[in-house]
């Protein structure tokens, strides 16, 4: 989906809280128009700054994984050399308010050593083993060298840790003669393709690149980097030597497997929300079984799974332990059932089953649409939406017969989903900020009131202390909750 206009003001907000209103300039002006080289930044960006200073800030927005560097083939025949240009990576930035979500999704599954380290490269961007272990010991909890190369295999081994994609690479040119638009293609509104997910498909390294340690537990064979590793239109990477990979290797957080993670919790809790607890049960199951075969997070559906496969993994779970397998049967005939208001979580092929993940999610979604309109317009209001959102067709209104005997003209009404989406999306963006900005007045007003040591405050100070941390939990709990209403309309 493209980016709203308080999209663009929210990103700002945080690059600006983050790390500078001179940062944060040349970052609107890449969210704005697009991507441009490091002279056009210099010379468009709403403010007197530089180019060497320009290049300074998008190698630090490059170091926190915000903005992507590349370049385009030249046209057939053209002898003009290809320019580097930047594009802002829009969705990173918006996942520097969810760090404390994926910290916690790792401390559940791989413990406190593996947040230490993955919180070392969520403050810093981008670190090799060495600058991790370095970093260890100038904290004051160090947990020593072994701990941290540990950790950090097991973080790329679940996939939350990965190699840095390719510094710059170069896409192909997609220019050619323009397609005829007909009477259809005029009245379809749809997304073009955009020019992030382009830019970062190209970078991405392949697996065995992407994810080395993986590769050397499994096959222990060499990662030397040769053309035949690197899919077409990326750039070569530099040499993996196994004798000193650890040394040279630079790795970054996975945000795609993190907000893959959060996909699949917010699905098993929209099912356990609609159906029962035994149905959440067995599609936590599935998702853990088709996780590492999906290859992109936003999948309409998973990969067939066989009963077998989906029990197997259901009793290994301590919730799951006393089902029996006509137990999980029943819950999947469940999941597979639709009604007039429910559609099917899981549909059945050939004695396997698949994750209808569109479906789940786009009950949620029209759950937070209809509260919105039943707030704002009335019930009615809501009746007739409800009505024509089911219906995802054109509905006539009345037909009225003239005393000609003719018909009057009628209107034909239809839910745009995609406008209605956007919209909601842009007001979740508008509210995200409004609460960013309280939050940051409420500590700013209150600053020296803060800086106090809490043992040295007696009757009404502390008092006053108490109701700012209550505002604080209260203001950021509601900022927490909001950005899992715009993941749903925005990443899953």
């Amino acid at each position: 989906m493209a980016t709203t206009e308080f999209g663009i003001v929210y990103a700002v907000h945080i690059i600006t809280v983050q790390f500078g209103s001179v940062v944060s300039k040349v970052c609107e002006c890449l969210l704005r128009r697009g991507p441009l080289s490091s002279r056009d930044i210099s010379r468009l960006a709403e403010s007197d700054i530089n180019h060497n200073k320009v290049k300074d800030i998008l190698y630090l927005l490059i170091q926190h994984n915000c903005v992507q560097a590349f370049s385009v083939e030249p046209p057939d025949g053209s002898e003009s050399k290809a320019i580097v240009q930047y594009v802002v990576l829009f969705n990173n930035i918006l996942h520097r308010v969810r760090y404390n979500k994926f910290s916690r999704i790792v401390n559940e599954e791989l413990g406190s050593q593996c947040v230490a380290v993955l919180d070392g490269l969520l403050g810093n961007g981008r670190l090799t083993l060495g600058q991790l272990i370095e970093r260890d010991k100038d904290s004051e909890h160090t947990i020593g060298s072994e701990a941290i190369r540990d950790s950090l295999q097991r973080l790329v081994a679940a996939r939350f840790v990965e190699r840095i994609p390719s510094p710059e690479p170069v896409l192909g040119n997609k220019e050619g003669p323009p397609k005829k638009r007909g009477a259809k293609a005029a009245t379809i509104f749809k997304e073009p393709e955009s020019l992030e997910e382009r830019v970062l498909e190209a970078a991405t390294p392949v697996e065995a690149i992407r994810f080395p340690l993986i590769f050397e537990q499994e096959s222990n064979i060499s990662l030397a980097d040769d053309d035949s590793n690197i899919s077409a239109g990326k750039r070569k990477q530099p040499d993996v030597d196994s004798s000193d990979q650890s040394n040279e290797v630079i790795w970054r957080p996975n945000f795609e497997e993190f907000i893959r993670r959060l996909r699949h919790k917010a699905c098993v809790e929209i099912v356990k929300d609609r159906r029962d607890e035994g149905c959440a049960i067995v599609l936590k199951a599935m998702l853990e079984v088709g996780r590492s075969q999906e290859k992109k997070v936003k999948t309409d559906k998973s990969v067939p799974i066989s009963m077998g496969s989906i029990y197997e993994e259901v009793i290994k779970t301590e919730a799951g332990r006393t089902m029996l397998q006509e137990r999980v049967e029943a819950c999947l005939e469940q999941l597979s059932a639709t009604s007039s208001y429910l559609p099917a979580f899981v549909i059945e092929t050939d004695d396997s089953y698949v994750v209808d993940f569109k479906s789940i999610i786009s009950v949620a979604q029209k759950d937070e649409i209809e509260a919105v309109i039943m707030r704002r317009y009335g019930k009615e209001a809501f009746r007739m939406f409800r009505y024509l959102s089911q219906e995802d067709r054109f509905v006539e209104t009345d037909k009225k017969l003239a005393v000609t005997g003719t018909f009057c003209p009628f209107q034909l009404w239809k839910v745009n989903k995609l406008i209605v989406s956007r919209q909601m999306l842009d007001e979740m963006y508008h509210a995200s900020l409004n609460l960013s900005l309280r939050l940051t007045h409420e500590v700013d007003s209150e600053k020296e009131l803060l800086l106090l040591p809490t043992t040295k405050l007696e009757g009404a100070l502390k008092e006053r202390l108490n109701k700012i941390k209550a505002k604080r939990m209260l203001l950021s709990s509601t900022r927490f909750k909001l950005d899992d209403a715009i993941m749903l309309f925005h990443d899953f």
